[in-house]
């Protein structure tokens, strides 16, 4: 019996922060984990998306393969056989099944998206790549029928666009693609709460970001451990005078002390209990600054631990199997919209 699939990106282009580290590469591998025994796991570098915005087109090779191994040395486990690590743009699938659905959404439907017209307001220079990003986002998703996809806030009309192309193709001819679950149910699935907020050490009202304006708010997982404990102990807190869980009052605190509880291993609640009192906020800071360097030291020592030989074995193996679905459901579209012959 087929096993269900869910389906995730892990796009990187840039450095990740322990904000990416805590609020999506985890969650993710967590999923994988715990689910690989009733789903087939479909995790895909999205190197095509890539190309939607500008990057440094020299450096894109060496990003992917350093995504699959920051992965890897976070604790993926690539020898588990339901789940896939493949490159996007290895299926060549995803490529032309975008080009057909294509051609059967319209301009104004695309126009529409919100994140289309977030990143292209105020701009000269916007590709059609960007324009129409959510079809190749279809294209990712329904060429594997996959049922559950995690989604961020700013995904979901992507994926209820894939559900609206992927009815609309079916009712004109016949039962082409599965149709993955509303965004509703993909929150009970996956849960609502899925990662945490990191925020910025500069800015405790932002999240954590690696296209911020300025790094100094910032713990790059590439960072030196000395440097990013000197960030801690430079961290915008307030002059209360006291450590306290208040996020609205103390923001600065409020995150130094998830930060602590996360890097601990231990619950935000005993992490404020423990610090309950503690009116020295260099010594609270010079605590959690210690548990950043001793994460970042564990952390680089086991990715560059990590085998790219073994890497690219998993990748050459998923993209064998990827490809042998994706083209079996392409071959059916392309039966369907006169593109070959029918059995």
């Amino acid at each position: 019996m087929t096993k269900p699939v869910i389906l995730t990106g892990l796009r990187a282009n840039n450095d990740l922060t322990l904000g990416n580290y805590f609020g999506g590469m985890l969650p993710i591998i967590d999923m994988a984990k715990t689910r690989s025994g009733d789903y087939q796991i479909n995790m895909f570098i999205p190197d095509l998306h890539s190309f939607t915005t500008p990057i440094d087109h020299s450096a894109l090779y060496e990003q992917i393969l350093q995504t699959a191994k920051l992965f890897v040395a976070a604790g993926l486990p690539i020898e588990d056989e339901n789940i896939h690590l493949y490159r996007q743009s290895y299926v060549p699938a995803h490529s032309e099944l975008t080009w057909i659905l294509d051609c059967f959404t319209g301009v104004g439907q695309m126009s529409r998206m919100t994140q289309f017209k977030d990143k292209s307001t105020g701009k000269d220079d916007v590709s059609v790549g960007l324009f129409n990003y959510p079809v190749l986002m279809a294209a990712d998703i329904l060429l594997y029928s996959a049922t559950y996809v995690p989604v961020g806030d700013d995904q979901t009309q992507h994926l209820e666009f894939t559900r609206d192309i992927a009815e609309r193709m079916n009712t004109r001819f016949g039962e082409l693609f599965v149709v993955p679950e509303p965004v509703k149910k993909q929150h009970e699935f996956f849960g609502n709460d899925q990662g945490l907020r990191v925020m910025d050490l500069a800015d405790p009202t932002k999240k954590m970001s690696k296209s911020a304006r300025s790094e100094k708010g910032v713990i790059f997982l590439s960072d030196d451990p000395a440097l990013a404990a000197k960030k801690v102990m430079s961290a915008t807190t307030d002059d209360k005078a006291f450590v306290a869980y208040d996020p609205l009052e103390q923001p600065g605190i409020s995150n130094l002390l998830q930060i602590s509880a996360l890097l601990a291993g231990d619950t935000l609640e005993a992490t404020i209990e423990r610090n309950a009192g503690q009116t020295r906020y260099g010594e609270f800071k010079a605590e959690v600054a210690k548990h950043v360097s001793d994460f970042l030291t564990s952390f680089q020592a086991n990715l560059a631990d990590v085998n790219e030989a073994d890497i690219l074995q998993k990748l050459e193996q998923s993209e064998m199997k990827m490809n042998n679905q994706a083209n079996k459901t392409l071959y059916k579209v392309q039966q369907a919209v006169g593109l070959r012959p029918k059995a």
